[in-house]
């Protein structure tokens, strides 16, 4: 069985702590919340795996250290870092290989058994078309589609693949995510196909999510709405935008009376979800994948090492522990 991610990030770490910092297994199991059993098969696996020599080892994409180190800062169960693309740009959009680390990740994280849920997205979209093993799971559609006459390359056909590997039910959303009413939204959430995805929302145990700033070609809600809705959003201080729903700067949901018009998970489903992960990456999402950390809605971030740098070095104020959920707003 080959190692996952985060597998191989956590026992870099731990073989880090054990070899090159002197710490005891005991110790090690207190910082990582395991027992001191597991602490000991992983530091035996990471021999057995090549992982430690007289150095630590995880695959040249990987940055091993830096995922270490925003784990820690945010309170993520996982956190995996990518190397960047050799020339980063402010305008880049998230790199290619998140998508394959994240489909990666889903393989180690998603069990026999579980409901994995799939939220609109580039990034989402990309990791769905990585993947390439998924135990027997269903698949639901966590929200509507950008447009419905792209949904054959979107959503909905993400949802159809993550169901074919693990050859388990799919439950897409054949609707739009954004409607010109909160009327014509509740009537098509009352729509039988669309109804009994919602039911699942609640089953859900994995999630995997996107996370857009509030710009032109990042955010999906953003180059929806008109010239005159994004001003009104910006006016109440968007910093980001994640499955339809915003954030300011402090992870604080704004514009709630936007989600009233949408197809999409409630905020209040994701934070009871155990695992959610987010895919984003890249200097011009940085900003605004550390809002959405701070929202406490999210577990586990696959990124890059020009996002994770910005993170690791933004101002600590405001910073919660993802695995507590909290809510900014303390509801």
């Amino acid at each position: 069985m080959r190692m996952g991610p985060a597998e191989l990030v956590q026992a870099a770490a731990m073989a880090r702590r054990f070899y090159l910092e002197g710490k005891s297994k005991i110790q090690i199991a207190e910082e990582f919340g395991v027992s001191r059993f597991k602490v000991a098969r992983v530091l035996e696996t990471a021999l057995e795996r090549d992982l430690v020599r007289i150095e630590i080892r995880v695959p040249a994409e990987l940055d091993a250290e830096r995922s270490d180190a925003l784990r820690a800062r945010y309170g993520l169960r996982h956190a995996v870092v990518v190397e960047s693309p050799a020339e980063e740009q402010d305008d880049a959009p998230d790199p290619e290989n998140l998508g394959e680390v994240a489909a990666d990740l889903l393989g180690e994280l998603v069990a026999e058994g579980d409901v994995l849920g799939l939220a609109w997205g580039r990034s989402t979209i990309h990791m769905a078309a990585a993947l390439d093993r998924l135990p027997p799971c269903t698949v639901v559609q966590l929200t509507g589609v950008y447009d419905a006459g792209t949904a054959e390359r979107g959503s909905v056909e993400a949802v159809r693949r993550a169901a074919q590997v693990s050859g388990g039910e799919a439950h897409p959303i054949y609707a739009p995510m954004l409607l010109p009413d909160p009327a014509t939204a509740a009537a098509l959430r009352e729509q039988t196909g669309i109804a009994r995805a919602f039911e699942y929302f609640d089953k859900v145990t994995v999630a995997a999510v996107s996370i857009g700033s509030w710009e032109p070609g990042i955010s999906t809600v953003h180059d929806m709405l008109s010239d005159e809705e994004r001003a009104h959003y910006a006016s109440l201080g968007v910093a980001a935008e994640m499955s339809a729903h915003l954030f300011d700067s402090d992870g604080r949901r704004v514009g709630r009376d936007l989600g009233e018009r949408c197809i999409t998970v409630e905020a209040d489903r994701l934070r009871r979800i155990p695992e959610v992960v987010a895919i984003a990456g890249g200097l011009r999402k940085a900003a605004a994948i550390g809002a959405v950390l701070r929202s406490g809605l999210v577990t586990s971030l696959v990124t890059d090492t020009a996002a994770a740098d910005y993170l690791l070095t933004e101002s600590a104020a405001g910073v919660r522990p993802a695995l507590e959920r909290a809510d900014p707003d303390g509801e």
